[in-house]
């Protein structure tokens, strides 16, 4: 079943068109990727997802229910949750309060509750720092719940961001670039976090210029190309599109 459903989407700047008219749907319970060159507008595509951006034309409808207009984080309540190319932690909070953090716009004591620790708050952070442990389990990161994250190996960084997001409760999770600065062994953890991820019930996104990870972990690809969208498949197809080669891979490979 459809989850996400993008339609005719366009974002220009200027004179420049960021976004030309793209269309795709992203299918409940998969993980789907998203590759261009540099400056492909696939940054642009995800803000424009996510409500950082306003499209100039089409729509992006979530779940049945139409995004146009919704602001960052109202997007998040009703489903979507992302993380960014450039890590952003709290470095002086632990692991745990990092992930604990994205929780706070879906609890549902309010400050004075908190401020007078009533039972309902008392149970309500109960339940929370429970959540945190499986999520931190989920992405392979538990070890580092007590360590403050500016003395976290840039991987488990990257594995932390995605644990926030994932607190916030999505159906659908939206990466950009995960794999960036990650080396082989980082790489291999990451796949297998999104492995989990995805068999944990969560439907996938993810922007990336590691080809060997997107041929490993997508079940679907779509390209992108100054804007526009130049293929769409299963890996093995994309791998011998000739639009695709030409763009972007640069060469027919087979990807381990």
């Amino acid at each position: 079943m459809s989850l996400l459903s993008v339609r005719g989407i366009s974002k220009r700047f200027g004179g420049l068109t960021a976004v030309d008219d793209v269309s795709f749907e992203v299918f409940e319970g998969t993980i789907k990727a998203l590759i261009g060159p540099n400056g492909a507008g696939k940054s642009t595509l995800f803000n424009l997802l996510t409500g950082f951006e306003r499209p100039d034309a089409g729509s992006v409808s979530f779940g049945g229910t139409a995004l146009g207009g919704k602001r960052p984080h109202e997007v998040v309540r009703v489903g979507l949750a992302r993380t960014f190319q450039n890590t952003q932690l709290f470095e002086e909070m632990t692991g745990a309060e990092n992930v604990l953090v994205g929780m706070h716009p879906t609890m549902r004591t309010g400050f004075m509750a908190g401020a007078l620790r009533l039972p309902s708050t008392r149970a309500e952070e109960r339940d929370a720092r429970e959540r945190v442990g499986h999520l931190l389990r989920l992405v392979g990161a538990d070890q580092y719940a007590d360590t403050p994250a500016a003395d976290v190996p840039h991987g488990v960084r990257r594995l932390l961001e995605i644990a926030r997001a994932l607190a916030t409760s999505p159906r659908l999770l939206l990466l950009d670039e995960p794999a960036a600065g990650l080396n082989n062994a980082e790489t291999r953890t990451l796949a297998t976090c999104l492995r989990r991820i995805r068999d944990d019930g969560i439907t996938i996104l993810v922007v990336e210029h590691d080809m060997g990870l997107v041929m490993d972990v997508s079940e679907e690809i779509v390209v992108l190309d100054r804007g526009r969208k130049i293929a769409e498949g299963p890996p093995l197809l994309i791998q011998k599109d000739a639009a695709v080669i030409e763009a972007y891979l640069g060469e027919e490979a087979v990807y381990a």
